[in-house]
C-alpha cells in the first residue's frame, strides 16, 4: 500500500469536483482528484452537453421544416442519426480535451480509479491511499428507476437513449420532469411519435403552474401526447418493442420506454457511512457551509440535498475550495439558483413560484404575466410563451418564470432581480435593447411598478 498526500483530495471529477479542484489550486493548494470515469462527469459526457447538442440538432430540423414560412426554400430530407451522433460526440470531445488541459495546467494530480472514503479521512483507490488535510466528496448521481422496473433491452434510461443508433418510430417516456420533456422535444423534432406519462397533474411539476400549462399547450400543438395524473403499471417487451400499461387500463405500444423519473445520489458503497459521514436517504448531510459531520470532510453537488443542477454543483465546488482556503464565501440560497429546461419551448425560472410565495406571504403577493405575443423578437422567432414575475406587495421580486424559445438566455437577469431583492420600481427604469426578448421582462417589471407600457 502506497500513501500519497495533498492539501485537498477530491472524490469525483464532475462539475462540482473539478470546479473545487481548479479553485483550490488557484488558491495555492495541492490537489489530488480521483475520478473513476472521465473528467467532466455525467454533465459533460452523458447529460447536459450531449443532450443540448441533440436539442440543437432538433431545433435545426424544425427550422428547416418551417423555412417556407419565412420565404426560404428548403427541404428536410431526413435525420442522419450517425452524423448527429458524430456532431454531438465531437463537441463533447473538444470540451473534454479543454478540461483536461486546464486541470493539467493548474498542476492538479488526476487519479483514474474508483475511490472509497476510509475511516481515517483518506481516499483509497485499490492499494493506494490518498490523504488530504481536507476531503471533498463530489460523487454525483445516477438515473433512478421505479421499484420492480428493470432497465434493459428496450427499457432504457437517458444514457441508453443517447446510445441509440436509430431514430425510433414511437417512444413512451416515463416522467414529465426536465429529462423527460427534453427527450420528448428532441424525438418529436426528429419525427418520433411521443407519449409522456407523468403521475402528477402537470408536466415539469416543480415549476410555476402557469409555466406547466403553457408547456402542455405547446406540446399538444407539436403533437406530443401527455398522459397526466396517471401512474405507470407495468411494461412487457419483445425483440421488436414494448407495451406500456397504465393504472387506468391504458396500453401503449412503442419501440422503447425511456425511464426518466429523476436522479439519485451516488453515495452507496463508497465508504461514507463507515467513515462516520451522516447519510439521509442516500444524500450526504451537510451544514450551510457544505461541511459534513466529520471535520474536514465536505460534500458538493448532486449528493447534497437540493436542486440537482450542474451549475449548482459547480458553484458549491468553488465555495468548498474557498472555505478550505480560509476565505469566507457567501452561501448562495437555493431560491436564487436559476433552473432551465431546454425543451422547445424552453422553461426557465428562478425564485419562488406564485403558490410558494403565497404560502409564505399570504395575500401580500402580486404576480404579473406578460404574453410573448406582444414581444417583437418573439414574433420574429415564431415562439409563443409568457414571462411571469412574482413580487411581494410593496416589496422585492420573489420569482421570475418564463416559457418560450430561448428564454433560458434571459434567466440571469431574473436571478439578479431575485438575488439582490430588487423592487420592480428599481428595475423599471433600466433599458432593454430593442428588439430583444429581454423586453418582455422589462414590460413585466414596468407593470408591477404601476406603469405598464405595452400591457393593459
Amino acid at each position: 500500500m502506497t500513501d500519497h498526500t495533498a492539501d485537498v483530495v477530491i472524490l469525483g471529477g464532475g462539475s462540482g469536483g473539478y470546479a473545487a479542484a481548479l479553485r483550490a489550486a488557484e488558491l495555492g493548494k495541492s490537489v489530488i482528484l480521483v475520478e473513476k470515469d472521465k473528467l467532466g462527469g455525467t454533465c459533460l459526457h452523458r447529460g447536459c452537453i450531449p443532450t443540448k447538442a441533440l436539442l440543437h440538432a432538433a431545433e435545426v430540423a424544425d427550422h428547416v421544416r418551417d423555412a417556407g414560412n419565412v420565404g426560404v426554400t428548403a427541404t428536410l430530407e431526413g435525420i442522419d442519426i450517425s452524423r448527429v451522433t458524430a456532431y454531438r460526440e465531437g463537441i463533447v470531445a473538444k470540451k473534454f480535451t479543454g478540461l483536461e488541459g486546464l486541470v493539467k495546467a493548474r498542476g492538479i494530480t488526476v487519479v483514474a480509479g474508483e475511490g472509497r472514503l476510509t475511516a481515517d479521512r483518506a481516499v483509497a483507490v485499490g492499494d493506494d491511499v490518498y490523504r488530504g488535510a481536507d476531503v471533498i466528496l463530489a460523487t454525483g448521481s445516477y438515473s433512478r428507476t421505479l421499484p420492480g422496473l428493470e432497465i434493459g433491452g428496450r427499457v432504457i434510461t437517458s444514457e441508453g437513449a443517447l446510445a441509440l443508433e436509430e431514430i425510433p418510430a414511437r417512444v413512451v417516456i416515463l416522467g414529465g420532469g426536465v429529462i423527460g420533456v427534453e427527450f420528448a422535444s428532441v424525438w418529436r423534432s426528429f419525427g418520433v411519435e411521443v407519449t409522456v406519462v407523468e403521475a402528477l397533474e402537470h408536466l415539469v411539476p416543480n415549476e410555476d403552474i402557469a409555466l406547466s400549462k403553457a408547456l402542455e399547450r405547446a406540446f399538444r400543438k407539436r403533437g406530443i401526447t401527455a398522459k397526466l395524473g396517471v401512474r405507470f403499471s407495468g411494461v412487457t417487451q419483445t425483440d421488436a418493442g414494448v407495451t406500456v400499461t397504465l393504472e387506468d387500463g391504458t396500453a401503449i405500444d412503442a419501440d422503447y420506454l425511456l425511464v426518466a423519473v429523476g436522479r439519485g445520489p451516488a453515495s452507496a458503497g463508497l465508504g461514507f457511512e463507515e467513515a462516520g459521514v451522516t447519510i439521509d436517504r442516500g444524500f450526504v448531510t451537510v451544514d450551510e457551509r457544505l461541511q459534513t459531520n466529520v471535520p474536514h470532510v465536505w460534500a458538493v453537488g448532486d449528493i447534497v440535498p437540493g436542486l440537482q443542477l450542474a451549475h449548482r454543483g459547480f458553484q458549491q465546488g468553488i465555495f468548498a475550495a474557498e472555505q478550505i482556503a480560509g476565505l469566507s464565501p457567501v452561501p448562495v440560497p437555493e431560491s436564487t439558483i436559476p433552473r432551465v429546461t431546454y425543451s422547445s419551448p424552453e422553461v426557465a425560472s428562478v425564485g419562488l413560484t406564485e403558490a410558494q410565495a403565497r404560502a409564505l406571504h399570504g395575500d401580500a403577493v402580486v404576480a404579473y404575466e406578460y404574453n410573448l405575443a406582444g414581444n417583437g423578437k418573439s414574433e420574429i422567432l415564431g415562439t409563443a410563451g409568457i414571462v411571469k414575475v412574482v413580487r411581494q406587495v410593496e416589496g422585492p421580486v420573489l420569482g421570475v418564470h418564463m416559457v418560450g424559445d430561448r428564454v433560458g438566455e434571459l434567466i440571469t437577469e431574473g436571478q439578479l432581480a431575485v438575488g439582490w431583492e430588487a423592487h420592480p420600481e428599481d428595475l423599471a427604469p433600466l433599458i432593454h435593447a430593442h428588439p430583444t426578448q429581454s423586453e418582455a421582462l422589462g414590460e413585466a417589471f414596468l407593470a408591477l411598478a404601476g406603469k405598464p407600457l405595452h400591457a393593459l
